[in-house]
């Protein structure tokens, strides 16, 4: 039997003892910009992560991208093929340009450690290397293998990357996301809506404003009807939310608008709601008469629902956390991440990262207190029994 109290103790003092070593590496990972359409940042970054991996004994290999960086696979070099698989997940791309780092220095004040891309999500690479290699290092029992896959397109969709994500979702017992938990107090997202994208696009008739009015179509004003139909299919308490967040159209000011446009964000809390909403907004009819309408898109991220596994999972982490004097929280993020494509295919559970704010906004920062309590939880989740079920 594990005395995982014991085990927390130890490991905590192991990671405190390395905690200017952990910092130092975090350091290296926010000064090194990785935004996510700059692929030869992305090289840089997935290949000194990879020569890390390998000092640790994993082999790795930077799997390139078309028009992405690509990414990291990385496994223990004398794996165990008799144990079940847990999966790591990470993203080393940001929101940020080049040279933010230059408005946005790294900082340390008041507790917080600043710096862009640290709390999204460079604080959570850094945790799951230093688990590793404090399980490593003190020769701490593993009833599971992990692997890890760290992407460069996750800020952009990880529409390169989800292939692989779902081929090695499918092949294990579980997997833990390192994306930053939610509020200072570290919510661990036990739930994610799931994310739609839809184009609306409007053909009318042109016509001159001043001479012929009458002869034309306004694809503005067919537009303006169409908005709202999309605003009557919010239902905040089902959690649905349908944003018209861009418009354009026209010509000139002087012609009846013979086209426009609408990109449309839909989220949703579970798949029967993103089918339904999906029909909905295709089922659209044009408002004026010898209107052209046109809808494209679909819910391209599914929702993290709360599964009987995932909750599981969740349990599990909570008892840990107790372990570690943590009483953690468990909450719904209403964005999307890669956990949501793991969901669909084993027991999930995301916000592993480090707490903070400011996740793509210019006060981004991390509680530097906040590091090794973490990157201790996620030890002992790695340690844990298989779940060994499909819920």
């Amino acid at each position: 039997m594990i005395d995982y109290k014991e085990i927390a103790a130890s490991v905590k003092e192991y990671l405190e003892s390395h905690r200017d070593e952990m910092i130092l590496f975090l350091k290296e990972l926010v000064t090194m910009e990785t935004p996510s359409n700059e692929i030869s940042t992305q090289h840089k970054i997935l290949d000194f992560l990879k020569m890390k991996f390998e000092t640790m004994g994993f082999w790795a290999f930077h799997v390139p991208g078309k028009n992405t960086g690509g990414y990291l696979y990385a496994r223990p070099s004398n794996r165990d093929k008799s144990l079940p698989l847990q999966l790591l997940i990470g993203h080393c791309d940001t929101v940020w340009p080049t040279d933010t780092i230059k408005q946005m220095p790294l900082a340390y004040k008041d507790g917080k450690m600043r710096g862009p891309g640290i709390y999204d999500m460079k604080a959570g690479l850094t945790q799951i290397v230093f688990a590793l290699m404090a399980i490593r290092a003190m020769s701490l029992p593993m009833k599971m293998m992990p692997i890890v896959l760290i992407n460069s397109d996750e800020e952009i969709g990880s529409r390169e990357s989800t292939n692989a994500i779902k081929r090695l979702a499918k092949i294990s017992d579980r997997a833990y996301i390192l994306e930053p938990p939610l509020g200072l107090d570290g919510k661990l997202k036990t739930a994610r809506k799931g994310l739609g994208r839809f184009t609306i696009t409007v053909k009318g008739k042109a016509a001159h404003a001043g001479l012929d009015p009458t002869k034309g179509i306004n694809a503005i004003v067919e537009l303006s009807h169409q908005v709202q139909k999309l605003y009557a299919m919010n239902d905040f308490k089902r959690g649905i939310t349908v944003n018209v967040g861009m418009i354009e159209g026209g010509i000139s000011p002087n012609m009846v608008a013979p086209k426009s446009r609408a990109v449309v964000d839909v989220r949703v809390l579970n798949k029967s709601d993103g089918q339904d909403i999906t029909k909905k907004i295709k089922g659209l009819k044009p408002y004026l008469k010898d209107i052209e309408l046109y809808i494209e898109g679909g819910i391209g991220r599914p929702p993290m629902e709360k599964t009987m596994r995932n909750q599981q999972l969740w349990k599990i982490a909570k008892r840990q956390g107790q372990h570690l004097g943590i009483e953690l929280e468990e909450a719904t993020a209403g964005g999307g991440s890669d956990a949501n494509t793991t969901s669909l295919f084993t027991a999930t559970l995301d916000g592993l990262g480090t707490p903070g704010d400011g996740a793509h906004a210019t006060h981004e920062y991390i509680l530097y207190n906040k590091v090794i309590e973490r990157t201790a939880l996620l030890t002992l989740l790695l340690i844990t029994e298989a779940l060994n079920q499909r819920l």
